[in-house]
């Protein structure tokens, strides 16, 4: 069930009589969406910022065994992940405000949701990355390298929602 679909399913006596009110419906259904959405993009951000253990540990391990030159590489991951973690967190929200001048379609909203389960799926594959991180130090420059490839891929990802909103995809 998605998140979407929980909003929804959680509705009180109240909100449901009010659905009944001609035009209502509609506007609450948006309220719902960007209460998702906002859901949705926190959900995501949290589980990205969970990648900074491992970067300690990395760091850490790294340091121990003398291999200082990469250190630069995981302050790197670290400064695009926190970089992806803010963008993330305060992106444009999938829905437009009742009184905003720039309305959103339905079916934009519909893309922009798909957008942040497609995310939900790569901010998975990133705390996988980032829990493959350690080891010898040769290990550990190439696991950083593909950590950083797939920040820069969910970075394109946002950017791409972002374009989607603003009607330019």
């Amino acid at each position: 069930m998605s998140i979407l679909d929980r909003a929804r399913g959680g509705q009180n006596q109240l909100e449901q009589i009010a659905n009944a009110i001609p035009g209502f419906k509609g506007y609450r259904e948006r309220e719902l969406r960007r209460d998702a959405d906002r859901l949705q993009r926190e959900f995501i951000a949290e589980r990205l910022e969970t990648c900074k253990k491992q970067l300690d540990a990395a760091a850490s391990s790294a340091t121990r065994s003398g291999s200082l030159d990469v250190i630069n590489d995981i302050e790197t991951a670290r400064k695009r992940l926190d970089r992806l973690v803010a963008r993330i967190r305060y992106a444009d929200r999938g829905y437009a405000g009742f009184f905003d001048a720039v309305k959103v379609e339905e079916e934009t909203l519909g893309r922009v949701y798909e957008f942040d389960l497609a995310m939900v799926a790569e901010a998975s594959a990133l705390q996988d990355a980032a829990r493959a991180l350690g080891g010898e130090p040769d290990a550990l420059k190439t696991g950083l390298g593909a950590f950083i490839q797939k920040i820069d891929a969910l970075d394109a990802r946002l950017a791409d929602r972002e374009a989607v909103l603003r009607g330019f995809a």
